[in-house]
């Protein structure tokens, strides 16, 4: 179905959430979401062959499209294909990163080398995405291997929750980390996704305010 005059973003199924309450706050009735399977990150060498299956798929049906992916582990080759296809991305390196902005996330950083960071995604499907991703569930001898060089658990909340906060300091309880909140909002997602819209010609309000950030995604998302 040509889908001219709307704006596809082609995102890491992990930002799913986050970016249905971006849209929703900000009446971003234009844009189309497209969500690869998160656990591509536990693969990140397929992800650019994801990425670009999925522009050229589009290609032609609209107008404008943009990956709400970072690097993320593909070590400048996603890059390559964006490109290539003349596609932007979101900044940085990885969510960690473009949640918490470059500033902030290089001090936190900075504080603490040894930081094992989550978001809300991942607090959400830490069970599934890291224990279980990392076979913790079927060899559990293995997590001083993974986990034995850090030191701390960074929760970069994107919406204050304290069911999150609570699963989030269980899970550095867990491991035996310190642990320590930063509540981001939606950082460069939101600013990223405000541009896109802005060169399409939409109109939006401020993609990371406090509306955006209380009011949470749908319950279909959970």
């Amino acid at each position: 179905m040509d889908q001219r005059g709307r704006v596809l973003v082609i995102a890491c199924g992990a930002l799913a959430r986050e970016i249905s309450a971006l849209k929703r706050a900000n009446g971003w009735d234009a844009i189309e979401v497209t969500c690869l399977p998160p656990e591509l990150h536990m693969r990140p060498e397929r992800i650019p062959a994801s990425v670009e299956a999925a522009i050229r798929e589009a290609r032609g049906r609209y107008d404008s499209i943009f990956v709400a992916y970072a690097d993320c582990g593909t070590g400048g080759a996603l890059d390559a294909v964006l490109k290539a296809e003349g596609v932007d991305r979101l900044p940085g390196a990885h969510c960690y990163e473009f949640y918490a902005t470059p500033a902030a996330f290089a001090a936190l950083g900075d504080a603490e080398l040894g930081t094992f960071y989550l978001t809300d995604f991942l607090v959400r499907h830490f069970e599934r995405l890291v224990w279980a991703g990392l076979g913790l569930d079927r060899h559990p001898q293995l997590e001083p291997q993974y986990f034995g060089h850090y030191r701390k658990v960074v929760y970069l909340a994107q919406v204050p929750d304290e069911a999150l906060t609570r699963q989030a300091e269980a899970i550095a309880a867990r491991l035996g980390l310190a642990f320590e909140l930063k509540v981001t909002g939606y950082g460069d997602l939101g600013t990223s996704l405000t541009a896109v819209m802005r060169r399409a010609g939409a109109g939006t309000v401020a993609a990371n305010d406090a509306e955006a950030t209380q009011k949470g995604p749908p319950a279909w998302l959970n």
